[in-house]
């Protein structure tokens, strides 16, 4: 289930070309799916084309954790959503959510987003305009995140 704190930033369905040899969606189209909500949450807090543009400014990722809960097939209806976890003068720390049609978490991308001046090339602090849609982003407090938040690979030892 998406959580309160949570945005809906778009919505897709699964092309055919996505579908893999197993009949579901191949992991690296997730990628793309949360990659276009990272597109999707730049519109929303004015970095769509025209406002890059404008601000001369422009996010990159610097990591990402992906991780794969349910299967998502051919036709299915998949909606991208995201809660703002922190951020600072030039980073968001942000987890995105694929659900399906039923609203179940199918999938999670964790990312660190870096701002950066499109015309040096380096990271720089938000625009004015956009810091100030980056904060009316809903958020939650660390003990509010998603259960999946935070996690780290590896294998458990006994």
């Amino acid at each position: 289930m998406a959580r309160e704190s949570a945005v809906h930033l778009m919505h897709t369905r699964v092309d055919p070309a996505w579908v893999d040899y197993n009949g579901h969606m191949n992991d690296a189209e997730y990628a793309r799916v949360f990659s276009l909500g990272v597109e999707a949450l730049m519109a929303r807090i004015g970095l769509d084309e025209s406002g890059r543009e404008r601000e001369r400014y422009t996010l990159y990722t610097l990591e990402t954790h992906l991780c794969y809960r349910l299967g998502a097939y051919e036709g299915d209806r998949l909606t991208v959503s995201a809660t703002l976890l922190d951020h600072d003068a030039k980073r968001m720390h942000v987890f995105f959510s694929l659900l399906n049609e039923a609203q179940q978490v199918i999938a999670t991308s964790e990312q660190m987003l870096m701002g950066i001046d499109s015309q040096r090339g380096k990271p720089a602090p938000f625009p004015r305009a956009v810091s100030q849609q980056l904060m009316a982003l809903p958020g939650c407090e660390k003990a509010d995140w998603p259960e999946q938040a935070g996690r780290q690979i590896g294998i458990p030892r006994r």
